[in-house]
């Protein structure tokens, strides 16, 4: 017997590209495939055909010895052991199966979920954004309940759901345009878990989870700024049927400083210098977050300057390099108490 042509069996042309090939594949299973057509031998030979089709069309090598040879070097042989993939694996193999699952039914039996992520919010001072710190917290937590590991069910009362007999899931199959087609829905008795509760779990009143508090040690990094957050992995939430637990988010805040404000790694402060200083020059003491550091004023400076100091600001984020101070200096005018210190002041300003 003559075998039909693999582009015939796929109904697509000899051009057709990857994507039209896996098209034709997933629309003639849909049809075709066993677990859709129930004792049917003809809908087996039928898939057998369109996978072996595939199969070789797919693959680039088998594809161009194909277009030369034809079936000689792809001739079956014995099939009498052929068993064809389940409906899940083959579309689950082509990375598909939540697409499929949302129009059969299939995948809404309960699955693992991680938990919900939590957000603390931790107010600090411009010295220990500085230093860096360590700051405890207290979390509010939902722990699995350790009587019934999460079940809500008394050790020994959690019984598979008799609707669904313990596989979460409604299956009727219906006939349609000739073909029989299976619906798949979630069990309305058991939720999809495919357990029933006989007697809720006296610990934690049938939830699974307890609440606790527990306090964690927080490493704040030196040069923190407002508003950072930092991420404590599998300190969240628990997650839902064993599923992952969540993450736990710290805000750090930085309150204001009295001296100093903040603009990124660098600093900005503000200096008054009497009128002698700003006219001949001199030095003058700058506080510091680390101490104090000397700023050299130059002859005639005018009212305001900003001066820098190279390294004297925030460091960087876990780094010991630092940026700079900004220093705003304004002139103090003096004024004269008496008709002599005027006087004094308008020889020595005036000559």
């Amino acid at each position: 017997m003559t075998k039909a042509d693999y582009y015939e069996t796929l109904g697509v042309k000899r051009d057709a590209s990857p994507d039209e090939l896996k098209k034709a594949f997933r629309h003639l299973a849909r049809k075709y495939h066993p677990d859709l057509n129930k004792g049917s031998k003809e809908a087996e030979e039928k898939f057998k055909d369109i996978n072996e089709a595939y199969q070789i069309l797919s693959d680039q090598k088998k594809k161009a010895q194909y277009d030369q040879v034809g079936h000689v070097e792809f001739s079956p042989g014995d099939t009498a052991d052929y068993r064809p993939p389940s409906y899940d694996d083959l579309f689950r193999d082509f990375g598909l199966g939540d697409i499929f699952d949302a129009f059969s039914g299939r995948g809404r039996k309960v699955r693992q979920r991680a938990g919900a992520d939590l957000r603390y919010d931790i107010t600090i001072t411009l010295t220990d954004a500085f230093y860096g710190t360590k700051n405890t917290v207290a979390i509010p937590h939902y722990y699995e309940c350790s009587t019934c590991h999460g079940t809500g069910a008394e050790p020994g009362s959690l019984r598979n759901c008799p609707g669904c007999k313990g596989t979460g899931e409604i299956r009727r199959t219906q006939k349609m345009g000739g073909r029989q087609v299976m619906n798949i829905a979630q069990c309305p008795e058991c939720g999809g878990t495919g357990k029933q509760i006989q007697k809720p779990c006296g610990s934690c009143q049938g939830q699974g989870s307890r609440q606790k508090t527990r306090r964690i040690e927080v490493t704040i990094p030196r040069g923190v700024a407002d508003g950072q957050f930092l991420r404590i992995a599998g300190e969240g939430e628990p997650g839902e049927n064993h599923g992952p637990p969540g993450d736990l988010y710290v805000v750090v805040h930085v309150s204001p400083h009295e001296r100093f404000e903040r603009q990124g790694s660098d600093l900005s402060t503000n200096a008054i210098v009497g009128l002698a200083t700003a006219l001949f020059g001199g030095e003058i003491t700058i506080p510091t977050l680390t101490g104090s550091a000397l700023l050299t004023i130059p002859r005639g400076t005018q009212s305001p300057t900003l001066f820098r100091l190279r390294g004297q600001g925030m460091p960087f984020l876990n780094s010991d390099t630092r940026g700079d101070l900004l220093v705003k200096v304004t002139v103090r005018i003096p004024t004269a108490r008496t008709k002599k210190q005027e006087n004094l002041m308008k020889e020595a300003l005036v000559g």
